[in-house]
């Protein structure tokens, strides 16, 4: 590996996913301005995620859309006569 390319600053970092409050522990280099206080009782900076594999439908199975802008609305309001022929 080449040095001097990867960063030196690893440290405990807590992912919480904001769609279903799922939160892990690991090690990462991202910043951070919020901290959580975590099950073992210390203090961790905090990364927020709109979807992380507890929510996203490839891992969980379920259709379950996370939409913020109504983009899926749109779609879905777009191709409606194509998705009803293909269900018949």
């Amino acid at each position: 590996m080449k040095k001097g390319i990867h960063p030196d600053n690893y440290r405990f970092v807590v992912f919480k996913d904001m769609s279903n409050e799922t939160a892990f522990l690991t090690r990462s280099s991202a910043s951070s301005r919020e901290t959580i206080k975590w099950e073992d009782g210390n203090e961790y900076p905090l990364i927020k995620l709109e979807i992380s594999n507890t929510s996203h439908p490839f891992y969980t199975g379920k259709m379950k859309l996370v939409d913020t802008a109504g983009r899926v609305d749109k779609f879905m309001n777009r191709y409606k006569t194509h998705i009803d022929k293909k269900g018949k």
